[in-house]
């Protein structure tokens, strides 16, 4: 079979429906499934197991950091979000509310949190009193709501999972240090975990976090060249702090309102990891991502011996840190491979009478659908080193896709022609909001972020001089 012959058949072509091959992998690898709500899922343990990776890898840099975890109600009083104008503004329409409860009308309607600035903030208003309480660093691992009109698993949901943290600092200098940092925190594990690459940089006021000073944000591309927003984090300035009452006691006796930030990532870090690496076979898996980063398949099961060494090798690996998983139901290998390739496991081993007679195992790379044999004496070293390897292949793949699909544009026509393309566009932006809808409008694409290299010379919608350069591009 060739490498390039799609090999599932049940899963629509990548290239030429790629929103339908995502649909079917992430429903047929059993990630997650539609819930009776129009707009919700149900994230099925093979789908939630990455989550839990993601959770304990973002968890350690998080506690590295000074961050702690704790948990804020879900139900928020509707006159929190009221407090700070352009928050409830930007919000009102995802709003869930609760009316009635216990067969009765809430005197106060209470909002399902679509995030939870407000109530933190309420609580942080309780618990800061002086400098010496701060910096403040808390994270939650939560569900919110958003009442989405257009929905798509791990992608945009009604109801999703996510970590939010909220920091308070004596200073406007430690908030903003802190945004970046957490900024740069998420990007490097969307490197080392993902081994995805991103671009990071401010947004553009228009597409800031509603109620921030500034959004930063880090933008993914996927395999169709659209991108999408993997995680954001916002300098709130004092805003939150004033609208409830965060101040506390200063070393000189004053008494001063204090600086918050905030930042977050959700479930869609699952979507994008599996439209940046994803093929016409399924999924692809990332090792430091993959709940199974083995699986051995044995060949001629019944023959004697066999199972038992697959055994031994799968409790030798589990001993070397490898999460394994030993497929031995009753299902023909042919059909396993299928059924692992399309899971994204990044490698298979196949173990059978000739291979243990010759002391040698077969190896399968999914990264690059390349077999090998290898000893079956060392072998945990072999495979550990295998799948670092792979791991930093599908981070070279994915980098040297995306810059290369980084074109710039000097005019309205040059960006749509990249971005239909299937490319993100670097161009030169004045920065008067009416450009920047201007390309909405002309080619259904948005500002990402802003670009550190400020280069490109005019603007690409009205020719005066750029005061930034933006990397536009269509959007999940």
């Amino acid at each position: 079979m060739a490498k390039n012959e799609q090999f599932v058949k049940a899963i629509a072509d990548i290239e030429a429906d790629f929103p339908q091959w995502y649909t079917d992998v992430v429903v047929k690898t059993k990630l997650v499934d539609y819930g009776p709500v129009k707009g919700t899922m149900v994230i099925r343990p093979y789908g939630y197991a990455i989550w839990e990776i993601i959770q304990r890898e973002l968890n350690a840099r998080f506690m590295q950091m000074g961050v702690e975890n704790a948990y804020f109600p879900m139900l928020i009083p509707m006159s929190f979000l009221t407090k700070e104008a352009e928050h409830v503004e930007g919000f009102a329409p995802e709003v869930a509310v609760v009316t009635h409860a216990g067969g009765a009308k809430l005197e106060e309607p209470l909002v399902v949190r679509p995030t939870s600035e407000t109530i933190i903030g309420h609580m942080y208003g309780k618990w800061v009193e002086s400098w010496r309480d701060l910096p403040l660093r808390l994270n939650q691992w939560c569900n919110v709501m958003r009442w989405e009109k257009t929905t798509r698993p791990f992608l945009r949901t009604s109801e999703f999972l996510w970590q939010e943290g909220h920091s308070v600092h004596e200073t406007a200098e430690a908030a903003e240090e802190e945004t970046l940092k957490m900024l740069f925190c998420y990007a490097e594990f969307c490197k080392t975990v993902l081994c995805m690459p991103v671009l990071t940089g401010r947004k553009t006021e228009k597409e800031k976090f509603a109620g921030a000073v500034a959004t930063y944000g880090m933008e993914a591309m996927m395999h169709d060249g659209k991108s999408l927003q993997a995680g954001t984090t916002h300098y709130m300035g004092q805003n939150f702090a004033k609208a409830f009452n965060i101040q506390f006691t200063g070393k000189d006796g004053a008494l001063e309102y204090g600086y918050t930030m905030s930042y977050g990532v959700s479930t869609r870090l699952i979507g994008a990891l599996i439209m940046t690496h994803g093929d016409a076979r399924g999924l692809i898996l990332p090792p430091p991502a993959a709940p199974v980063q083995v699986v051995i398949v044995p060949i001629a099961a019944k023959k004697e011996g066999v199972l038992a060494a697959c055994s031994a090798l799968a409790d030798r690996l589990k001993g070397a840190g490898v999460r394994v998983k030993l497929d031995d139901s009753d299902n023909s290998p042919g059909w396993k491979f299928n059924e692992w390739e399309m899971k994204g496991v990044p490698l298979r081993i196949e173990l059978g009478p000739r291979d243990i007679e010759n002391g040698n195992l077969t190896l399968f790379r999914r990264d690059t659908l390349e077999k090998a044999e290898a000893p079956l004496e060392g072998a945990e070293e072999t495979i550990k080193n295998l799948l670092k390897e792979i791991g930093d292949t599908l981070y070279a793949r994915a980098e040297r896709r995306m810059h290369e699909r980084i074109v710039p544009a000097g005019t309205l026509e040059e960006l749509l022609a990249g971005v239909e393309g299937g490319n993100f566009v670097r161009a030169g932006w004045c920065g008067a909001r009416s450009c920047e809808d201007k390309v909405k409008e002309f080619a259904q694409a948005t500002a990402r972020v802003l670009d550190e290299k400020n280069d490109m010379p005019v603007c690409v919608c009205c020719g005066k001089k750029a005061n930034h350069t933006v990397f536009f591009a269509r959007a999940y």
